[in-house]
């Protein structure tokens, strides 16, 4: 059983890396010398987004609106270990352009979004219980609340660098990933509301 859902991980994790690689080659393909950094930056990462937001609301959801969110609820670790199998795209090209295209990247962009990758990958690790049990439960469960806030907060930043500057269509690209990044947290903290005040009985249903 355990090495069925470890092959249906894996599955998840490579058809994730495999989207985000076909984005990244098909924009390298189609695109002209100067949008092709920007544009394949933006698609892995709001690729990666949808991932790591499905991954990190799927149990709020379903605490708050019922059955119909399971699914979601069930394949959390999935989707959160396809994020971080995914990101492994965007993060490559990020560290392309500080590299070769764009080295003079300020420090504090480039210490914001380490961190950010940091997270990613230590809560990939948190996932597996035998790297969990090292910090002990209470620790583990913290780290995993931190970890993820701190992710959202920098997929915030990245979709509110001039959201709104550019036009009507640029702000309707930029508006429903900076709707889901602020909805997130309220989700999660209105599902840990819900749960301390039902208790048993959510369990239940």
């Amino acid at each position: 059983m355990a090495s069925m859902r470890m092959g249906t991980t894996a599955r998840w994790m490579l058809l994730a890396f495999t989207v985000a690689a076909l984005l990244a080659i098909e924009i390298r393909l189609t695109h002209g010398p100067r949008e092709r950094m920007d544009t394949a930056l933006r698609a892995t990462a709001r690729w990666s987004f949808v991932l790591f937001w499905l991954a990190t609301c799927g149990g709020a959801l379903r605490t708050l609106f019922g059955a119909r969110f399971k699914p979601l609820a069930v394949h959390a670790r999935d989707l959160g270990l396809s994020f971080a199998s995914a990101h492994l795209v965007h993060l490559a090209l990020v560290m392309w352009m500080y590299g070769v295209a764009d080295p003079h990247l300020s420090a504090r962009t480039v210490i914001v979004f380490g961190i950010g990758a940091l997270w990613t990958y230590l809560l990939a690790l948190l996932s597996f219980n035998e790297t969990s049990s090292w910090f002990g439960v209470r620790t583990a469960r913290i780290l995993r609340l931190m970890g993820v806030e701190y992710i959202t907060v920098v997929f915030f930043i990245d979709f509110n660098k001039d959201a709104f500057g550019g036009g009507l269509s640029r702000s309707a690209y930029y508006a429903p990933f900076l709707i889901l990044a602020a909805a997130g947290p309220l989700l999660r903290v209105a599902a840990a509301i819900r749960r301390m005040t039902l208790g048993p009985a959510l369990a239940a249903s």
